[in-house]
Parts: C-alpha cells; structure tokens; sequence
C-alpha cells in the first residue's frame, strides 16, 4: 500500500502505512522426549538465522531468532515443576550487525557467542545465563563461567510473566536486535482459581522498536550521534564500529509486526505487556482514555487489582492488565505511547484493536478484587544499607562511558550479599539519564524515590535530600526485577536473598549502557553474619 502514492521505503516512517499487520501470537514451545529428563519436561531451542517480513509492504529480511522466529516460541512453565530447556546456537560465524571490538572480552574472543538469560527466574547460577558463560556454535568454544548446556529452572517463585534473550558479554544490544527474545509464561494454582481471561484471550504482547535499512533489513548505527570523542588525555582512535548510547528505533513492532492490528470481541482480555526495546521507554495509554486493570508487575500478581489509566514501561518492565472491551463494539481503540523522551509523530502509537468479532461465548471470565496476599518486607529487617551512585566517565577513546559505583564490570565484586539476609539498595542517579536497573535472581519492592543535592554530591560526596519521599508509582507496587531510577533522586528498593548462592549479576537494562560496562558482578555467599547487625554503608 501507498501513501499519498509514496513507495514504500521501510527507512522512513512515514511512507509506512500502519496497522496493515494481523498481530501475531507465538506459538507455545513443545517438550522434546529425553530419558535423562520427567516427562514433559525438556525442551531444545535452536537458535537460528532466518528470513523475516517484519511488514507486509517489507521484503523478507534475516533476523537471528530463537527456533527461528521472532519473537520466540513462549515457553509455559508450573510453579515447582522443574524446566528443562537446552538453547543450540546454530548460528553464523558473523554477525550481521555491527560488532565493536573495543567493549570488554569482544576483541580476542569469536564474533558470534551467546547465552540465554531467563530474566526474572528465581535460579540457580549455573542456569542464569550469566555473560561470561556464552558458547559458540555446537559448543566448540564456550566463556570462563560456562557449566552446563542445560538450563534447570526449578520455578519455585510465584507465576508471573518472564522473558528469555541473549545475554552475551558485549553482544547483548546486537543480539537482541538481531531477533533473540522471547517469552517465558510461569503459571501457578492462584492463577487459574481467579478465573482470569485465559486461552484465546490471554496474549503476550513483546514491544520493541526498531529502524530499517531501505531494502528493509534491520539498520543499527555504526557512530555515535553526536559525535564524539570527546578530549581526554591519551586518547585512542574512536573504534568504527563504535557502541552507542543507544538504539532508538523509528518504528514500533508488537510481536515482529510494525504497528500491527488485533481483532478482539466485545469482552476482557489479559495482556502481558513487556518492553523488550534496547532503548525506549514507552508510556501506555488507550486513546478511549478507559482504565487497565492491573493484576501484576514483573514479578507477579499485586495483592490487589489496581485501576490505572497509563503505565511507564522501561526496557525490560513487564505489566499484567486486564482491559475489557464489552462496552466498545464495533470501535477501534489505540494502544498509544506518551512517552516524550524520543517522541514523534510515528512512535506515539503502538497497535490497534477493533473490537469487531462477535462474542463467541458467554465471557465468564473475572476482575478479580483481590489477587496474591501481600508478603512485605520490612526496612528494620534489613542487614546491610548500600549506597550506589550512578555514574559516568569518559573510557580511553574519549567516549562517554555510564557506570555503577564507578565501577568497571571487571573489577572486583563488591556485591557480596549474604543467603537469607534481606538488603536496601540506595541507587543514586547523578547522571543526566535515568536508568532501568535490573538485578538477577531476586525480585524486590521499591521503598521510595527521594531528590537530592546532585552537585554537593558529586563534588563532596555527602548525601543531603531536598524533598521529601515519593511513593512507587501505582502501577510499580508489586515485586519488581527491574526499576526505572530517576534523574536527581535516589531510588530506594529492598529485596530478601535467599535460596541461592553463586554468581549473578546486575546493571542498566539500556542494553547500550550494559554492554560498555554498566554492569557489575553480584556474589551471593553463604550468612556471614549475625541475624541482626547494626547497618553498614558499604561506600
């Protein structure tokens, strides 16, 4: 189709003509029979190069996409029943994206490595996807904290909505790009004895945003805009390719479909939202302006149903609503983004539904009032208070460079949380930019957000707050893995570790940040210390 008789030209946003895609719905990963494994409980997941139509006006375009589809098969899990899942990189030797050389562990190592991470899952080190234990091809090269080519999720957490993408060291950005996502769907008892809308119309929706080449294939900056470097002593020839401060696409995708169309019926439909952009943040909104009902965050059902009328989503923020459409018949409804970050006229809306199918049943389906009973954390409970300034630097070519504890990721972990000790994390933002933090392995709640004096801190180091304490936003109150740290405030979470011991990780989920070593090592070890000892400020 044309616009205004324009060609289609997949580069620019404005020649393409939205909701012209059907959404699509991944299709559910199937167990593969292994005597070494129970029943129904192993899985194998290739990763593979593959031919995309990421728009009906598109040519077909390669993606790296897990079981070569992009998203991926969604895998669907029971609480305490052990998956088993074994992901082959069958990929190619190169990528097809720009790799750069420069970023820590990529230039004496093989060009293409990965290593799945299921974000969210409460997991054992071994199976957490960890940057440092990528593999190539066939295994024939594998990272220093490889250990197993099967992944064990025991999923002895709540049910919830999760995802699975590459985490290799350094790749991450690219690989993502490139098509490696996709959903992990964990269910428990609760959840089915709230009678939620389920089946048909239950519907994992991955946004993601991405800019294309004019013969349609997947465009990633090779310089940074703008331009750097910047003056700093020594400084090195900026590396070509060079990582950038970020992916910001031109166009929305749901599901691998560019501004993509779902015909719904006139009754309520469960939606499990993820960000799954490099980038982007978006804001969600319906254009009618009618509530969500929110059932859960990232880390599984709320305690109870809020109503909410828009929702900030940061790189890798999950939201679980609920959105009834029994009073819009024959109506067609906007999924919008209000988020002005990188606003424009393309980029402000994120799909369509049109409410035109006729009810096929009774819809005995529920909101439910009340949902998972609240198990709260409390702040006297705490063993340690850490203080974590959000930083940045210059790196030797002169690039700005974002860092946690102004620290590099390879140097020494100094996250050393005891088993069974509950912690306060203080992350203060003194940089420009906010940031998704994500820790591994555990979810936690968000306390407060408070402003304070960034100069003073910066220069002198001493914390003092010129405002008072603000409450999580209503749509981020239920456990959390990921949290969107503000610029000039310090974001305050508490979280409870325990199960595991072993090597995890946390960082910016700016996958451009993570990848230039906004990143840092968390080893969680064995108690080490009394039950209650006074707090300490570890920095």
């Amino acid at each position: 189709m044309k616009i205004n008789d324009q060609p289609v030209n997949p580069a620019d946003p404005a020649t393409i003509s939205k909701f012209e895609d059907k959404l699509v719905i991944p299709r559910v990963a199937r167990s593969k029979p292994n005597n070494n494994y129970p029943p129904n409980s192993y899985y194998e997941i290739q990763m593979l190069k593959a031919r995309h139509r990421f728009h009906k006006d598109f040519p077909y375009t390669d993606v790296w996409g897990y079981d070569g589809i992009v998203p991926g098969p969604t895998i669907e899990a029971k609480k305490d029943v052990t998956t088993y899942v074994k992901y082959l990189n069958k990929l190619p030797d190169k990528h097809f994206l720009p790799v750069d050389y420069s970023l820590h562990g990529v230039n004496n190592s093989a060009e293409v490595r990965t290593v799945v991470h299921l974000h969210g899952a409460n997991v054992a080190s071994a199976s957490d996807g960890h940057p440092e234990a990528w593999y190539t091809k066939n295994y024939a090269a594998t990272g220093p904290l490889f250990k197993q080519e099967v992944h064990a999720y025991t999923n002895h957490q709540p049910g919830t909505t999760m995802w699975y993408h590459d985490h290799a060291m350094a790749l991450t950005r690219i690989n993502v790009v490139a098509g490696l996502a996709g959903f992990y769907l964990l269910r428990d008892s609760l959840e089915e004895r709230l009678k939620l809308p389920k089946g048909d119309y239950e519907i994992p929706l991955l946004i993601q945003d991405r800019s294309f080449n004019e013969d349609g294939s997947i465009f990633y900056p090779t310089k940074l805009d703008p331009p750097f470097p910047l003056p700093v002593p020594d400084q090195l020839p900026l590396p070509d390719p060079t990582v950038t401060l970020g992916y910001v696409g031109n166009t929305v995708i749901v599901n691998g479909k560019v501004w993509p169309y779902l015909n719904v019926e006139p009754r309520k439909y469960r939606f499990r939202i993820l960000n799954g952009s490099n980038r982007r943040s978006y804001k969600l909104r319906l254009s009618n302006e009618e509530e969500m009902n929110q059932i859960g965050t990232d880390g599984g059902f709320l305690a109870a149903t809020t109503k909410i009328i828009t929702a900030e989503l940061n790189p890798a923020e999950r939201i679980d609503v609920i959105i009834d459409f029994s009073k819009f018949a024959n109506e067609e409804i906007f999924l919008m983004n209000d988020d002005e970050e990188f606003a424009d006229e393309h980029t402000n809306v994120i799909m369509k539904f049109i409410v035109n199918l006729p009810l096929r049943r009774e819809d005995t389906s529920q909101i439910p009032t009340l949902l998972e009973p609240a198990m709260d954390l409390h702040e006297h409970h705490a063993h340690t208070i850490r203080n974590l300034p959000l930083t940045s630097s210059l790196d030797r070519y002169g690039r700005l460079m974002l860092m946690l504890d102004n620290k590099m990721y390879h140097d020494p972990a100094t996250e050393k949380p005891s088993l069974d000790s509950i912690e306060i994390w203080n992350f203060i933002n003194t940089t420009p930019v906010h940031h998704p933090i994500h820790l591994h392995l555990v979810q936690f709640k968000i306390l407060e957000r408070r402003p304070f004096n960034v100069d003073l801190y910066v220069s002198e180091g001493k914390l003092e707050f010129t405002g008072e304490p603000e409450k999580p936003r209503d749509y981020e109150r239920g456990w959390k893995d990921t949290v969107k740290a503000d610029i000039g405030k310090v974001t305050k979470i508490i979280m409870h570790w325990k199960e595991h011991t072993g090597d995890y990780m946390w960082h910016c989920h700016f996958l451009e940040h993570e990848d230039h070593d906004m990143m840092r090592p968390i080893r969680v070890i064995n108690d080490a210390h009394p039950v209650q000892p006074p707090h300490i400020d570890d920095h």
